[in-house]
């Protein structure tokens, strides 16, 4: 199977550039190997190691491989024995430094191989080049694009006068990930339908902003990978397994939930049922409309009203629903009629939730847009091309661009906000 992998390489003895581009050519000359993009090499000062060190020369590229993890990083040593590099010390002066950084969504914490790369997200000597050619690929750990991530680092080091370079903010790989602001800190969370997608990415960006979280979904395996996620923010995960359809399962959630951490600040509801991909995609316009009643609809009304009954006797508290943008303007076609009854009804008992809870919680939605999910990656040509004409900002949205509103609506900063539903979707304004 292809994969797309992306690697930092770094010079700073001998001709720097020479060397940067034999790496590069060694590479494209490898069997299983295409290197697809690369980026404009930037010259860095050195992060660690021995002092009076010459400054780096630094680049990123993007390769196409159908070699696993184990043999890239293999063919990256022997390239690098190749070319002259002895390794004497740490962090020392070298001819050539090759680093796998990510390799598609593969996570992996072996003796002598850690993917994704365990310090990339603290180097702008590896974000810089990297937000070059791939600004907006997701971290598959952190959950956040590499832009963004640039952005940030690249803030805060001119922002703060305890870190002016890099080597004074170097991270061990046992520190947690990013840790900005952490204003939810102290707060316990369960998000909905949080192992893949926009859940995921809700999930994650809560943790990243300090809070607790109850990961949800129907497959251990997955759940407990974005509880591994969560915790590596700092903060505790745990997991609840429930089939929304079943009542007594969302009775039994609710219960489990509220023991875990004896009670809740933050209840999102982001489950939603599939009808666009798979073999749904083939079913009726009835079993569709079934589908998102029992997935969506019904189980957001009911977990929102148990939940939120506990949150006014507790005197505080926040939920947040899932809209759709077009549920208010319209859209052609079946799945337009049924993403605007399903998602315009939530957008609607949202508002009257909120009414009935205040002023003890507070209850908002967020209306994403065109969000590159599963089915916005696989869409064709013709969609492609719809969502850039109907979206001013010009690109598809991002699991992590809901991700970031939903830590606002739950966050402090969103104290006056209730009753509202928000349109996340790059400013698309049609009806």
């Amino acid at each position: 199977m292809t994969v797309t992998a992306y690697m930092a390489l770094g010079s700073n003895v001998g001709d720097r550039q020479e060397n940067l581009e034999q790496a590069l050519e060694a590479l494209q000359e490898q069997p299983g190997i295409t290197v697809t993009q690369v980026s404009s090499f930037i010259e860095t000062d050195p992060v660690g190691g021995p002092p009076g060190q010459d400054r780096y020369l630094n680049a990123a590229a993007e390769l196409s491989t159908d070699l696993s993890a184990r043999e890239l990083l293999g063919v990256f040593l022997n390239i690098e024995s190749q070319l002259g590099r002895v390794r004497r010390e740490q962090s020392g002066p070298r001819t050539i430094d090759l680093d796998l950084l990510l390799m598609g969504n593969f996570a992996c914490h072996e003796e002598g191989l850690i993917v994704p790369h365990p310090r990339m997200h603290r180097r702008l000597f590896v974000l810089q080049p990297l937000a070059e050619i791939a600004p907006r690929l997701i971290h598959p750990v952190i959950g956040r694009t590499i832009g963004d991530l640039f952005l940030d680092l690249r803030h805060e080091r001119v922002q703060s006068k305890y870190a002016p370079t890099d080597s004074s903010a170097e991270k061990t790989s046992t520190e947690p990930e990013v840790r900005p602001e952490r204003e939810l800190t102290g707060l316990r969370a369960l998000v909905t339908g949080s192992t893949s997608g926009i859940g995921r990415a809700i999930a994650i960006e809560l943790a990243a902003g300090g809070a607790d979280v109850i990961v949800h979904g129907r497959r251990e395996y997955v759940a407990g990978e974005v509880a591994d996620c969560i915790r590596r923010r700092g903060v505790r995960a745990s997991i609840i397994l429930a089939d929304l359809h079943d009542a007594h399962e969302r009775d039994r959630m609710v219960q489990s939930a509220w023991n875990t951490w004896s009670g809740l600040d933050i209840w999102i509801n982001n489950a939603g049922a599939d009808t666009l991909t798979g073999q749904a995609s083939h079913w009726t316009f009835e079993r569709k409309l079934d589908e998102l009643w029992g997935v969506d609809v019904r189980p957001t009304i009911h977990l929102s009203r148990e939940i939120g009954q506990r949150m006014k006797e507790q005197k505080t508290g926040v939920i947040v629903n899932m809209g759709w943008d077009q549920a208010e303007t319209g859209m052609e076609g079946d799945s337009g009629q049924l993403f605007s009854a399903s998602k315009g009804a939530i957008m609607a008992f949202t508002r009257s939730l909120a009414l009935a809870l205040a002023p003890e919680v507070r209850v908002n939605c967020l209306a994403p847009g065109w969000i590159r999910t599963a089915w916005g990656a696989e869409a064709s040509e013709f969609w492609q091309r719809r969502v850039l004409r109907e979206t001013p900002l010009g690109r598809w949205g991002l699991p992590t661009d809901v991700g970031v509103a939903a830590r606002w609506l739950a966050s402090a900063a969103a104290g006056f906000i209730t009753g509202q539903t928000f349109r996340v979707n790059g400013g698309a304004v049609r009806g």
